[in-house]
């Protein structure tokens, strides 16, 4: 069996023939897989979804329990068996519940990595499960942060600049912007981990999927939402928002404001100016190129295909390794596509 022949890029996104079934499809098909509940991944109107209990949760927070006709649920390392394909999960540590997905037929395995990260910083995050290198002879990969510039310190070192900045301006607010979706509840996580102990205020978008996370074990300590709080209570304090909502009116209530931004774009200073960033926090929930091409190795693919990002680069570096690599130029993919999407809740209100 030729790789292509197991799975392919189509109009619709990574399409298994063998198996029937798309892989983060972009528009709605009969069966998909998704990896995670980011919506540039995961989106609504599939007839059959199969993931991890956690994404589909997320889904059903996101767009409603009726965002697909059927759904299952698979754990990591259980193993389906679909048209004669053996279909498993494996820990990708992007976000709670994200998966690689892992496809065999004929002797041929071929792993999706969806977005990921192998962050290997002690406390790097304690919010999902992480990376796990899972061998196969096709590995897909992202390459967001593909190019070399792109190597991202500890987190709890960004952490501790944040923290930093509010005992330096004990009257200003802090707000940092975190998706919804996983940075959020890292960000609590990783201050909690540093010993910050006082009320976190969190915007309304980012209160349903915050739930989830404390319905699911994750100690985020005192959660509290910026909605019916006087403004004087937010001297000092640091507040959790989506992206968008840190230099919009909504941060207006707050006394004189610092805007933080947690993502690995931080590290290009053009892009935090242009956001108007103040406090630049370099905190990724995706691999640094010394993450990617370690995982590529630890793979111990013969082959990889990259799906989105700064493709070429990663290509001629797996080359230079004597594998094969070609790019797959799929469109709709990204990290600036989750701060646009639709969230649980007004963007403008808490």
């Amino acid at each position: 069996m030729r790789p292509q022949d197991l799975l392919c890029p189509s109009p619709k996104g990574l399409h298994s023939p063998a198996g029937g079934f798309h892989v983060d499809p972009l528009r709605p098909v009969p069966r998909a897989i998704i990896t995670h509940g980011h919506s540039d991944h995961a989106r609504a109107g599939h007839g059959e979804v199969l993931a991890t209990r956690e994404t589909l949760d997320i889904m059903a927070l996101r767009y409603g329990s009726g965002f697909a006709g059927r759904t299952q649920a698979i754990g990591y390392g259980e193993t389906l068996t679909i048209d004669g394909m053996r279909v498993s999960a494996h820990p990708a540590g992007h976000v709670l519940g994200s998966a690689q997905i892992r496809l065999e037929a004929q002797g041929l395995v071929i792993v999706v990595s969806g977005d990921y990260k192998d962050d290997r910083h002690p406390g790097a995050d304690p919010t999902c499960a992480p990376f796990e290198p899972v061998p196969c002879h096709v590995f897909v990969t992202e390459a967001t942060f593909g190019l070399p510039v792109f190597r991202h310190p500890p987190a709890t070192g960004e952490t501790q600049k944040l923290l930093a900045s509010a005992r330096i301006f004990p009257e200003r607010t802090h707000i940092v912007g975190a998706y919804s979706l996983g940075k959020a509840q890292r960000m609590m996580a990783l201050l909690r981990g540093a010993g910050y102990d006082a009320p976190l205020y969190v915007h309304g978008a980012v209160t349903a999927l915050t739930d989830y996370y404390l319905s699911r074990g994750i100690a985020l300590g005192d959660i509290r939402p910026v909605k019916g709080v006087e403004k004087a209570a937010f001297a000092g304090a640091i507040v959790i928002a989506p992206p968008s909502a840190i230099t919009d009116l909504w941060a207006r209530r707050f006394a004189d404001p610092v805007a933080c931004f947690a993502s690995g774009w931080m590290r290009v200073r053009a892009r935090a100016r242009q956001r108007g960033v103040e406090l630049p926090l370099v905190i990724s929930d995706h691999a640094d190129w010394d993450g990617l091409t370690r995982s590529i190795i630890a793979t111990g693919c013969e082959e990889v295909w990259v799906t989105h990002g700064a493709e070429d680069a990663l290509v001629h570096w797996a080359q230079t390794r004597q594998l094969r690599a070609c790019p797959l130029h799929l469109v709709g993919y990204g990290e600036e596509a989750e701060e646009a999407a639709p969230e649980p809740g007004p963007a403008a209100e808490p």
